[in-house]
């Protein structure tokens, strides 16, 4: 499975770290969706708040954790290298493109997804597993690209807080437009895809599905 970062899956972290039994960890291999390119312990590092809330509580092989490598020299190297690890864990040939098992994504207050950002490099990236994308107001990001969300066998993007309820109100109500809300990525997909929206963000939608 490939998990994201941000406020939002905290939570579920927790959940998973509450009864370290309920699942056969042996069997789990976790990637990530996005990480900023930080070192792995700083407190921006979505490693390093998936380790704290639940990776390191339940009996999860260390072998079966990919997290993106953030200590190499740029994130260009670090999206290079995290794609060589798609590409060996999932045995790809040529242009072949990994299917997660479970992709669990989230969505910001300006549409992204993953570190899929309005008008970025990456909403359009399709030669490339992933991808460092540049930000004006912090460190890089370094992403899965679109063709990579949207492979996933079954997606969950989890949205809570009163911040997302008018952009979620518009991705759900507009014309697909995934460059002004990459989110929308995802629409090709939609069959595979669940969501789970607090009722605070969803206080905009005529549906919203309440947790």
């Amino acid at each position: 499975m490939a998990i994201p970062g941000g406020r939002t899956p905290r939570r579920f972290f927790e959940l998973l770290a509450q009864d370290p039994r309920a699942v056969d960890w042996s069997k789990v291999y976790v990637f990530w969706t996005d990480e900023r390119f930080v070192p792995p312990d700083h407190p921006e590092s979505n490693y390093r708040l998936a380790f704290g809330t639940f990776l390191a509580r339940v009996p999860i092989p260390r072998s079966n954790i990919h997290r993106i490598p953030t200590d190499l020299t740029t994130a260009r190297d670090a999206a290079r290298s995290y794609e060589q690890t798609l590409r060996d864990v999932f045995s790809l040939k040529d242009d072949r493109i990994p299917s997660f098992d479970l992709m669990i994504l989230g969505m910001g207050s300006d549409g992204h997804t993953a570190s899929v950002f309005p008008y970025s490099n990456a909403v359009t990236e399709k030669d490339c597993l992933v991808c460092a994308v540049p930000r004006p107001d912090g460190p890089f990001r370094i992403t899965l690209t679109p063709p990579v969300l949207c492979a996933a066998r079954q997606t969950a993007v989890l949205i809570s807080g009163t911040d997302k309820a008018a952009v979620l109100s518009q991705v759900l109500s507009c014309a697909p437009d995934p460059l002004r809300y990459p989110i929308h990525v995802l629409w090709p997909v939609l069959d595979r895809v669940t969501w789970v929206v607090e009722q605070r963000a969803a206080s905009g939608t005529r549906r919203g599905t309440t947790t």
